[in-house]
């Protein structure tokens, strides 16, 4: 038997932010990250919509990018003291992600953050509170999955927490408030969707439920993510923004790969600078396909990928290696480093360190479900590969 979980509602389109103003409850916090929501004023109206449909508001804001443990602990002690019945995070993946968390503490005060990496092993949520995502990045989609990243940084390492009582009640997906994203983030999220929707697509746990909606994403993301990185008033954006919520369903279900197990465990690891979420997937994802290309079934997927999108070739092969050289297409135009030397680890410092964090990379929670098996040791020859931008072999 498998399952397949989303929100119970999902607004989307332009202006769609506005139905905030029909939520029932009492009180409602919104978890929130920097200035840019407060700056774009769409901070202030999802608190003015909550308040017109009669809700006492407060805000958590600061929620750092690649959110810690300490904000997630600080976070649901202020939810302890005000008590919502709403919770409402705006924001990137990292607000939203930390709200999950913090969501899960505020219900039971005594749970230990240990207990939580153990993928689906979640106690019920929904005692206290109910949950409302909307998000201000077009990538991580994590307003409608069942997924929360949190970050270690005294061990340097992030944890990717499952269960399928964090998937929010309520998504709003509203584009007008992506209009204003930075070229590179739109750069790095869009390759995260576009990650996101490939290894969701050949991940062992695939499913008619979710094939769909991967295809479907990575369809929109081939076709709209340059126009939503060179024209921010374009239909691209809004495009893009769909697309990486369809992706964000289908991996929800279907669950990831290496690729992500790889960016998980490198984003937060290196002295000589942090290495953003997508831009890690973006570098990797070529390689991570290459790898998982000696498997035959996987090979398979990945050239059914490359039909629908119109790649042609002789045979599996050629169709793979088109679908290859179209992301890295898609990283030049974008501006993205092709490998880990080119995004500026020092090498020295790389060698030293890839022992641990290609072992880390391996007992992720995403590595379980990728199509090909790996070891230690291949792990490690495929972070060389990543580093040197080197292909591998298939």
């Amino acid at each position: 038997m498998a399952r397949f979980t989303l929100p119970r509602d999902i607004y989307y389109g332009v202006g769609s932010l506005s139905e905030l103003k029909n939520l029932k409850g009492k009180k409602a916090i919104i978890v929130t990250g920097g200035h840019s929501m407060k700056a774009s004023g769409f901070l202030d109206k999802t608190e003015q919509y909550l308040k017109e449909a009669g809700l006492e508001v407060t805000i958590f804001d600061g929620v750092e990018p690649d959110p810690s443990i300490e904000t997630v602990m600080r976070g649901a002690e202020r939810m302890r003291e005000f008590q919502p019945d709403w919770i409402v995070s705006i924001g990137g993946g990292s607000p939203i992600d930390a709200a999950k968390a913090m969501w899960v503490f505020y219900e039971y005060p005594n749970a230990k953050f240990d207990d939580l990496i153990t993928p689906f092993n979640f106690p019920k949520l929904r005692t206290k509170a109910k949950f409302l995502a909307i998000p201000s990045t077009s990538g991580t989609a994590t307003e409608v999955t069942a997924f929360s990243v949190i970050t270690d940084y005294a061990k340097g390492i992030k944890y990717p927490l499952a269960d399928f009582e964090i998937t929010p009640d309520v998504a709003i997906v509203d584009p007008e408030i992506v209009r204003s994203l930075p070229k590179k983030q739109v750069a790095y999220t869009g390759m995260d969707a576009l990650t996101h929707a490939i290894e969701s697509y050949v991940g062992t746990v695939a499913t008619p439920f979710t094939e769909c909606l991967s295809l479907k994403a990575i369809q929109m993301v081939n076709t709209y993510l340059l126009d939503s990185f060179n024209n921010p008033d374009g239909r691209g954006r809004e495009e893009m923004h769909y697309a990486q919520c369809l992706a964000g369903m289908a991996f929800s279900n279907a669950l990831l790969g290496i690729t992500h197990s790889m960016a998980h465990k490198t984003g937060a690891v290196f002295s000589t600078g942090h290495i953003p979420h997508g831009c890690a997937n973006a570098m990797y994802l070529p390689h991570v396909i290459e790898y998982n290309s000696n498997n035959k079934v996987a090979l398979e997927r990945y050239a059914q990928i490359a039909q629908a999108l119109g790649i042609q070739g002789h045979d599996a092969h050629e169709q793979v290696q088109g679908l290859i050289n179209r992301i890295h297409e898609l990283n030049t135009l974008l501006g993205i480093p092709h490998s880990m030397k080119e995004f500026g680890v020092d090498e020295k410092e790389f060698y030293e360190k890839l022992p641990q964090f290609a072992h880390d990379a391996v007992l992720d929670a995403c590595t379980g479900t990728n199509p090909n098996p790996i070891d230690d040791k291949k792990m490690a020859e495929l972070f060389e590969h990543c580093y040197f931008n080197k292909p591998y072999k298939f």
